[in-house]
């Protein structure tokens, strides 16, 4: 059986659309009905009800979709383990959206390697959804996420407590900053709590999808944006970034997805290291939040000398 198939219909069933499924796939919706449609003819069954509102799986296609699962798991295990490098003897690939890579990921990545040696690992980079077909198809076997999905076949787990932190790339910087605020889409729930605590900067005349590349956007011109304090702590330390004082803060936590079938002894690795690797950077981000509860409780009439520099 052809796995493209496999993947197309597993696709339009998480989508719930051809149309959605044609977008992620990066394939045209014709090409899209006509594997579902071989996949049908082999199947001998109708799989999806069609209708203007989009897809739903019929009674045979419920059936067949965690045989499709088991079939893709399958063929991704035999493909990553003929693909294991000369010199390893075992294999796990990862995927993170690209704010989570550093510090957490790569860091993730040595300390899974220095306790197995014998370990390949493989990573892919990308956003949320492409990450999660990674998992459903069974290219990856786990994944850092700011914003996961739950689907069949993976267990969500809580990875980082982090916290989005509104910096500057100028100093004494205060609130008053709808000329320079990039908006930055950290999802739904941050939009709304910005909207309430701060909503003359929900005008921002730039906006951006990819929270690294806001960073980068800000550290080189006169520019402010809400950063991950994680993200941010790098160009913090450099001066590139100041902490805006008196700036609320909104929790943004991370999170691992574990896909079913890793090896006992991989599973067990690779959770214990990203526990450690997770609380030192926790450490790490400490001294910066107690930097900015510092600023928080700064009082320029106690402290005239610091005001009149």
């Amino acid at each position: 059986m052809d796995i493209t198939l496999i993947k197309t219909f597993l696709e339009v069933a998480n989508t719930g659309s051809f149309v959605a499924a044609c977008d992620r796939l990066f394939v045209t919706q014709s090409a899209v009905s006509l594997r579902v449609q071989r996949l049908e003819d082999s199947l001998g069954h109708s799989l999806f009800v069609r209708s203007k509102a989009g897809a739903v799986l019929t009674p045979e296609g419920k059936q067949f979709e965690p045989y499709a699962l088991s079939l893709l798991k399958i063929w991704e295990e035999a493909r990553q383990q003929i693909a294991i490098p000369k010199g390893y003897s075992r294999a796990i690939s990862i995927g993170a959206q690209y704010s989570l890579w550093p510090r957490l990921g790569f860091g993730w990545v040595d300390a899974m390697q220095a306790e197995m040696p014998e370990l390949s690992v493989h990573c892919e980079l990308g956003m949320s959804d492409r990450i999660m077909r990674f998992l459903v198809e069974g290219v990856i076997q786990a994944a850092l996420l700011y914003t996961p999905q739950l689907r069949p076949g993976l267990l969500v787990e809580p990875a980082l407590d982090d916290e989005l932190v509104l910096v500057a790339s100028f100093p004494g910087a205060t609130l008053d900053l709808e000329e320079v605020f990039v908006s930055v889409d950290w999802g739904p729930e941050f939009t709304h709590a910005l909207a309430v605590a701060l909503p003359h900067l929900t005008d921002s005349g730039r906006s951006m999808a990819l929270g690294a590349l806001a960073m980068e956007y800000v550290a080189n011109r006169r520019a402010a944006a809400y950063i991950p304090a994680r993200s941010a702590k790098r160009h913090l330390d450099s001066g590139k970034l100041h902490l805006v004082a008196d700036a609320p803060r909104f929790p943004y936590p991370a999170y691992v997805i574990w896909r079913d079938g890793i090896p006992d002894d991989l599973a067990a690795l690779a959770k214990k290291t990203l526990i450690q690797v997770a609380k030192n950077v926790e450490k790490e981000q400490e001294s910066l939040l107690e930097k900015l509860e510092a600023m928080e409780d700064f009082d320029p009439e106690l402290h005239p000398e610091i005001r009149s520099e």
